[in-house]
């Protein structure tokens, strides 16, 4: 017979403890007029929760995106998507739930990021310990009003062919799998490609993938 997975218990304790106590809406969205939960009040209220109930989250952002918006007044703001996995550790017997969630957010500065990944984590909390949500829809404390998309400045790629965008995420996947520039290279050859330049959108994925793949052994 299998043994329960601690993890669950844990994480029950903690939807417990959140319908017995709640979490206040503190914050007021001045624009749209609503009350909802900042990612500050969810850090405090969670936290020594989690902490009694033997429960680790840990954060892994895998994917991001990044474009930028002309504001109505001719500003840019900085749009940023975030793929994030938050694995759900307990502390008694290490077993895993991991549950995935996508962070949204934008910025003048150089926080949109910052802010996509802790929408990511507040909402990963909020469905996997069943939080209510009613009137929070991550706008948070401001809802920007974003014009059209900014032209981009960047030489458009010949059809069937990626982007410049995308080449830099070969090079920076390069960085993260620890491999040499000959390796991607004969990751590229593998496929057809001399050079990042070459790659088609059809094969971008997979090449992708390859990059990662080849990184160690795996888990």
């Amino acid at each position: 017979m299998e043994l329960q997975k601690d993890v669950y218990r844990a994480i029950s304790e903690v939807m417990q403890a959140v319908a017995s106590q709640g979490i206040a809406k503190t914050r007021r969205n001045q624009q749209q007029g609503y009350d909802f939960r900042g990612i500050d009040d969810v850090y405090d209220s969670l936290a020594p929760i989690i902490a009694k109930a033997g429960l680790c989250v840990i954060p892994r952002m895998t994917e991001r995106t990044s474009s930028e918006r002309e504001t109505a007044k001719g500003g840019v703001l900085f749009y940023v998507v975030v793929r994030a996995e938050f694995d759900f550790v307990s502390c008694r017997d290490g077993s895993i739930h991991t549950a995935v969630t996508y962070g949204e957010a934008m910025d003048s500065g150089d926080k949109a990021t910052n802010k996509a990944m802790s929408a990511a984590y507040k909402y990963a909390c909020f469905q996997t310990f069943c939080i209510p949500i009613k009137g929070d829809n991550d706008a948070d404390d401001s809802s920007p009003q974003a014009g059209k998309r900014r032209q981009s400045s960047e030489k458009p790629s010949a059809p069937g062919l990626i982007n410049e965008d995308q080449q830099k995420q070969i090079f920076a996947l390069m960085h993260q799998a620890g491999k040499s520039k000959d390796e991607v290279k004969a990751i590229l050859a593998s496929h057809g490609f001399q050079s990042s330049a070459e790659i088609t959108e059809q094969k971008f994925a997979e090449i992708c993938n390859a990059i990662r793949g080849t990184n160690g052994p795996s888990n």
